[in-house]
């Protein structure tokens, strides 16, 4: 029988999991040049869907670190991923994004006293390495606006897991991932009003039922596993996790598009899934379970018996 840890764990991988079927979705039936609109069309729906489930509104001191929050993870990041998806081919904007593990683990030492070392240090380097040898191809171009995109993405999500981390509530992770979602939707509407012209071709069915799976399962359900699992594990756990959204990817391709794996491909599979291990298995040992003095549950509920040690 799994442990609770272990289901936390699962659970939380299946949020990039479901991120790995992105790219594809918005690459084959999303109309190019409207990244800012398509960032939108997943937030905003996503947030109102859960909203409605949850039924609460933010309280107190929640009004401004849901803008905060929902600005960094929804607004930014999503802005930031489709227009480096529109501007970078998929391998480049994954490989810049892999960053993002090493970033929350020096983060998550810094300002959240979570343990850090060398092999810690070794496994992010080798995961980037990793996801590069799955899907960067040699003939991939660089565009300036397209790298600065990929990176501000990855430094925006990696600030926004430690202060989610950081701000305990007694909120459920639906709660307060509906009302990140929300805010960075509305931040993004603005956006796209302001620096984004309307498409002028009609959506068809596909462009429809991609919008409706990249908002309900794609966020809606993904968010709330990942915010819950931020909330519960050590942050480097989920930023590790991560990885394994461009494995998914990569098995789409086998399946869908009949793609081979390389040998480099297959190097670089093991380098990513050693990576995930080890961070996951070094996060482990020694770790206070959940519910614990230190584990707060930042997205929501504090787990039952949960420590002095979050900050509001």
């Amino acid at each position: 029988m799994l442990s609770n840890r272990t289901l936390v764990i699962l659970l939380t991988a299946l949020a990039p999991a479901l991120w790995g079927t992105t790219y594809i979705t918005a690459s084959t039936v999303f109309e190019p040049g409207h990244p800012l609109l398509t960032a939108t069309l997943r937030a905003l729906p996503a947030g109102l869907i859960l909203l409605a489930i949850a039924r609460r509104r933010p309280r107190g001191a929640w009004w401004w670190k849901s803008v905060v929050l929902g600005t960094l993870n929804i607004a930014v990041f999503f802005g930031c991923l489709f227009v480096a998806a529109d501007r970078l081919p998929g391998g480049v904007a994954a490989v810049i994004g892999g960053v993002q593990p090493l970033l929350v683990a020096v983060l998550g030492a810094r300002f959240l006293g979570e343990r850090i070392n060398t092999l810690i240090l070794g496994a992010g380097v080798a995961g980037v390495v990793g996801v590069g040898l799955i899907v960067l191809q040699a003939h991939a171009g660089l565009d300036a606006l397209g790298v600065g995109a990929a990176l501000g993405g990855a430094a925006s999500m990696g600030v926004g897991t430690i202060l989610a981390k950081r701000w305990a509530g007694s909120h459920a992770p639906i709660a307060t991932t509906s009302w990140q979602l929300l805010a960075g939707g509305l931040v993004l509407a603005v956006a796209t009003a302001v620096m984004e012209p309307l498409p002028t071709a009609v959506p068809g069915i596909a462009a429809i039922l991609g919008h409706v799976y990249l908002a309900v399962v794609g966020t809606a359900l993904a968010y709330v596993l990942w915010f819950r699992g931020i909330a519960i594990l050590p942050t480097r756990i989920p930023a590790f996790l991560g990885l394994l959204s461009p494995i998914v990817a990569l098995g789409i391709g086998l399946t869908v598009a009949g793609e081979t794996l390389s040998l480099t491909q297959i190097l670089g599979l093991v380098l990513v899934l050693a990576s995930v291990a080890v961070a996951v298995v070094t996060s482990t040992r020694g770790s206070t379970p959940p519910g614990s003095r230190g584990a707060s549950n930042t997205t929501g509920r504090r787990p039952a018996g949960a420590g002095v040690g979050a900050r509001s």
